[in-house]
């Protein structure tokens, strides 16, 4: 996520890193600017000037960042695992599958000896038949329909019995709201749970659309929905959580909260029986300067807003009477650092803004645009095939087809330039420098190259002790899992997914389609009540998460024991490969399916890839009200165009 310039000023001191419970985050003994009247950790008032949105630009800059040095340790590339999963090659991934038996299903190292359990282990977490796999998913998806109509009929006793039930449930806390938060919250019986959610944002975000919402294709509540609505009977906790403590199993957490015109930050700690972990990551920079202070990131509603905002400034700065050419040229220059999906699909997304409202609203200002796609690799769009790469680079590199457009647009240079094998240097309020030292003056420049892990989630790779860190040579800070999704180190207590974690030894690509599947998968394991915190054996084997013999086995819990040869523990997660999407801009998309292990991937590219493209991205939103907002928002968009209003 940026940081603006106007947040606080943060001291980050990583010689804390081993003895501070907050990990790379600080809270020092003082802040500049704002927080320079804060007497206490726990209290810091504040009038005047000082806006509830200062505050929260506050903690969340001491919740993401990280020094240079360590961004480029934890950096992971944009698609990164994905290609592994594309080029379907079963040899290595039954490999790494076999070894991670022993890795992430124990807590220690094992002995010589296998025990059975051992080789139970190492069967189990075999890739499943692909015929039983798909069979087994159409039964889930069957089962979770069922099972959402029996709950729509059955909701008004189920409202009352959570309301006078005196049993005490299993206390869970959820950190995060995005993807893979929301499809848990979705599934989750919180008839057998109480559920806690803990987050800074009070909605869930439909990340894909974000590019389109930045140039206003769409609008930003259109494709958000407020996480109350995604669980009614979960309680939701507008905070930050800034540290977690395995041993005593608490959560502590920073909020900002208001009483008029005053504005205060309060802490407060929350305790679980299990903690769900899911908070994603952030926009990392690989340790080069200059990117976190000039660049726009595109991770969140607030990033988008600044960068819709930033190109209506640059257009009006373009206008004003005494600017000469070269200067509106750099005014009207949009650098996009990054080839990946994020890069690839906000170029598109920009040039669709000029060529079809530029004309409009800034027809002598069109000549002096450029946009310049800017990637340290050789191709773009990396985890796709080819020749869908090439018909990418084709998209952007195609000239304007309206003729009276095109004359509106500069003929000296093409209006969309990719820049391959060009690394960035470094970045400055007006200059972006590339390693073999040229420059490119810019007006408004987005990054998009990477991710990286948020403090919290470094801090509690910490807590987890030992056998965790011994897994961060892959990891790189992210949380190991076990092939059941439980942190390892954690004896089950705690669970991630997402972007903040990763299985060591069967890496899956950070996207929310991966997200969305953990956890769907943990939310029915847990709706099960299997027994995630097994008693650990007397050869140090932590087993695999124990079947409950009071609940009955679901039908395609059946056929997946019988794929793995065992019904008394549950299945470990395994992915299915929906595809892939990519918008490339004049209502041309790319789409690319992966129907069977080891034959080619289906492919849609044109206009056929824009309509599988927009069915599957309306189909995925989380509400019938999303749904009707995007559906009006690309009405609105052909019939009147993208609305530049500045607020």
């Amino acid at each position: 996520m940026r940081i603006s310039p106007l947040a606080p000023l943060v001291l980050v001191a990583t010689t804390l890193l081993h003895s501070s419970s907050e990990a790379f985050v600080v809270k020092p003994n003082k802040i500049n600017s704002i927080q320079s009247a804060r007497s206490s950790p726990s209290s810091c008032l504040y009038s005047g000037l000082d806006t509830e949105k200062d505050l929260r630009k506050e903690i969340e800059k001491r919740n993401s960042v990280l020094t240079d040095k360590n961004e480029e340790e934890y950096a992971v590339r944009e698609g990164e695992g994905m290609d592994a999963l594309l080029t379907g090659d079963d040899e290595a991934a039954e490999a790494e599958e076999a070894d991670k038996s022993t890795t992430t299903a124990t807590t220690s190292t094992a002995k010589d000896d296998k025990t059975s359990l051992e080789m139970k282990i190492k069967r189990m977490t075999q890739p499943r038949a692909y015929p039983l796999f798909i069979a087994e998913k159409t039964i889930e998806f069957v089962e979770g329909y069922v099972n959402k109509l029996t709950k729509k009929s059955n909701k008004g006793a189920e409202d009352s019995l959570n309301g006078s039930s005196q049993k005490t449930k299993e206390r869970i806390v959820v950190l995060g709201t995005g993807w893979g938060a929301a499809s848990f919250l979705k599934d989750i019986d919180t008839s057998l749970y109480d559920v806690t959610i803990i987050s800074p944002r009070n909605y869930f975000l439909f990340t894909p659309m974000l590019a389109g919402a930045s140039v206003g294709t769409v609008e930003y509540r259109s494709i958000t929905e407020p996480i109350r609505e995604v669980s009614r009977n979960a309680n939701y906790l507008e905070g930050t959580a800034m540290r977690i403590n395995t041993k005593s199993k608490t959560v502590e957490c920073e909020s900002v909260v208001c009483d008029g015109n005053s504005c205060d930050i309060e802490d407060f700690t929350v305790e679980y029986d299990r903690l769900v972990v899911t908070v994603g990551a952030q926009t990392n920079t690989f340790g080069i300067p200059g990117v976190r202070e000039y660049c726009c990131f595109l991770k969140q509603v607030e990033d988008a807003v600044r960068i819709r905002t930033a190109i209506v400034n640059c257009f009006e700065r373009a206008n004003i009477p005494k600017m000469t050419k070269e200067e509106r040229i750099k005014n009207l220059t949009f650098a996009i650092i990054g080839a990946g999906p994020t890069g690839i699909e906000f170029a598109s997304e920009l040039r669709d803004f000029i060529e079809q409202d530029g004309p409009k609203y800034y027809p002598n200002l069109l000549k002096y645009v450029r946009i310049k796609v800017i990637e340290a690799s050789s191709t773009v769009l990396a985890p796709f095939d080819k020749s869908l790469q090439e018909e990418a680079i084709q998209q952007l590199n195609r000239k304007t087809a309206d003729t009276q457009i095109s004359e509106l647009i500069s003929q000296d240079e093409p209006l969309t330039e990719l820049l391959l094998e060009s690394s960035v240097k470094e970045v400055d309020a007006n200059t972006i420098t590339l390693g073999d030292g040229t420059t490119i003056d810019y007006g408004v420049a987005v990054w998009a190259a990477g991710n990286g892990p948020l403090p919290i989630t470094l801090q509690l790779v910490e807590d987890l002790g030992t056998d965790q860190q011994e897994q961060q040579s892959i990891a790189r800070g992210r949380v190991a899992v076990d092939p059941w999704l439980r942190a390892i180190g954690s004896q089950g207590q705690v669970l991630c997914f997402g972007d903040c974690s990763v299985n060591p030894y069967a890496q899956l690509p950070a996207t929310a389609q991966v997200a969305a599947q953990q956890g769907e998968y943990l939310a029915s394991l847990m709706n099960n009540q299997y027994q995630l915190s097994p008693e650990t054996m007397e050869d140090s084997i932590f087993p695999p998460p124990k079947r409950n013999p009071e609940v009955s086995l679901r039908l395609s819990d059946q056929v997946a024991g019988f794929a793995i040869q065992d019904w008394d523990y549950a299945k470990p997660f395994q992915f299915l490969n929906l595809g892939i999407l990519a918008y490339t801009g004049r209502g041309t998309a790319l789409a690319q399916v992966s129907l069977l292990p080891d034959t080619p991937n289906v492919q849609g590219k044109g206009q056929v890839g824009n309509a599988l493209w927009r069915s599957v991205y309306l189909s995925k939103q989380v509400s019938w009200r999303n749904r009707l907002l995007v559906l009006n928002d690309w009405t609105k968009r052909q019939l009147f165009g993208r609305d530049i209003t500045r607020l």
